[in-house]
């Protein structure tokens, strides 16, 4: 297949995806009775600065959740638990700051670590399951959430402090607070370990495209049989994988606990998990894919309160937005892939038909 024909399909399915649920979204706009002109006006006005603001951190909390789902995807492992990994290691992380063993930024260094390590082993015990058990890491990890949520309720109230109704840990020395990153003269600023997000994109694309791992990662992921037939330690994988996926998981929440709120509680935001698993989808579990994908959900969020205020839209219809925007990507990217299986395909028909008819000429 040519270059230019590349481009096309490579631009054709997100286009593709985009105007189909607009269309959708317009129709359920009239279904309901809203005002699609304000809908549209309000959705594609030029944010103000403090709105690029909460764009750019949510977006960078959703890339986090985003590549741990989409690490699990790549071995074809559907890890449902990164809602229970990032709050359970969001816990972790705020009980060994609010301890605060060592001054300053060391303090910040632990609770990091501490949160990757308790979101490793959570994310481990579904590994440890799926190849030790045979049992699916889908029924696992759903299991493991519960759990996990069950566990929060209970080692808060143990361990927690109460302010007003809200019970939370230990806040955290004002020596751990990582600052803001000024952007546009806005109010407020980036969170500081908004880095973290970066940092995880560019490990997460050295990982897949320029070691051995990510190699076998992706065979694994493609075709398991064929990866074992080629010396693939598969449940070694699975682990790994799992592992990974859950360390990556437990820095979820740590941008805006040491950036904003200075502890983990009952007001802690919960469900960013399971957006990750549809930004990992609409992103096609590409490091720039799901970068693109955070951006457009942290967009659609941040524009959820303004068409809530301006034009008077509830913010179900932007939720089912979204969702009609990660099921048009699905069908759209597959709708070109079998275009391009086909192409190619008669492609290669017609170049064996040419040669078939030389052969025989000559014969």
């Amino acid at each position: 297949m040519d270059l230019p024909k590349r481009l096309v399909l490579a631009l054709a399915a997100p286009v593709l995806a985009f105007v189909v649920s607009g269309i959708v979204a317009t129709v359920v706009l009239m279904i309901s009775g809203d005002d699609v002109a304000s809908f549209w006006s309000t959705l594609t006005s030029w944010p103000e600065k403090r709105n690029l603001v909460n764009i750019v951190n949510y977006a960078g909390i959703l890339y986090l959740s985003g590549v741990a789902a989409a690490i699990g995807f790549r071995m074809n492992l559907f890890n449902i638990g990164v809602e229970g990994q990032y709050r359970i290691a969001g816990l972790a992380a705020g009980w060994v700051a609010g301890a605060a063993w060592l001054p300053g930024y060391a303090n910040t260094a632990l609770a990091i670590v501490a949160a990757m390590v308790v979101g490793a082993l959570w994310a481990g015990i579904a590994g440890w399951l799926r190849v030790s058990r045979g049992v699916s890491e889908v029924i696992s990890t759903i299991m493991l959430n519960a759990i996990a949520g069950a566990m929060i309720g209970y080692l808060i109230n143990k361990v927690g402090v109460r302010t007003g109704v809200d019970l939370h840990t230990e806040n955290i020395p004002q020596e751990s607070w990582v600052g803001t990153i000024p952007l546009l003269g806005a109010d407020g600023g980036v969170y500081g370990l908004t880095a973290l997000a970066v940092l995880v994109g560019v490990v997460y694309w050295l990982l897949l495209s320029r070691t051995r791992f990510g190699f076998e990662l992706r065979a694994t992921g493609m075709s398991e049989t064929a990866a074992v037939a080629s010396g693939v330690n598969v449940k070694r994988m699975i682990v790994y994988t799992m592992l990974m996926s859950g360390a990556v998981a437990g820095l979820i929440s740590l941008p805006a606990m040491f950036g904003s709120v200075h502890n983990y509680g009952q007001s802690t935001q919960a469900g960013l998990g399971f957006a990750g698993i549809a930004v990992a989808l609409l992103g096609r579990n590409n490091p720039a894919g799901i970068a693109a994908g955070a951006l457009v959900f942290a967009f659609l969020r941040e524009k959820g309160n303004l068409l809530n205020i301006l034009a008077g839209i509830s913010p179900e219809i932007v939720a089912v937005t979204q969702g009609v925007i990660v099921l048009a990507v699905v069908i759209a990217y597959e709708l070109v892939r079998r275009y391009r299986v086909r192409s190619e395909q008669a492609a290669v028909a017609e170049k064996v038909d040419v040669h078939t008819e030389v052969e025989g000429a000559r014969a």
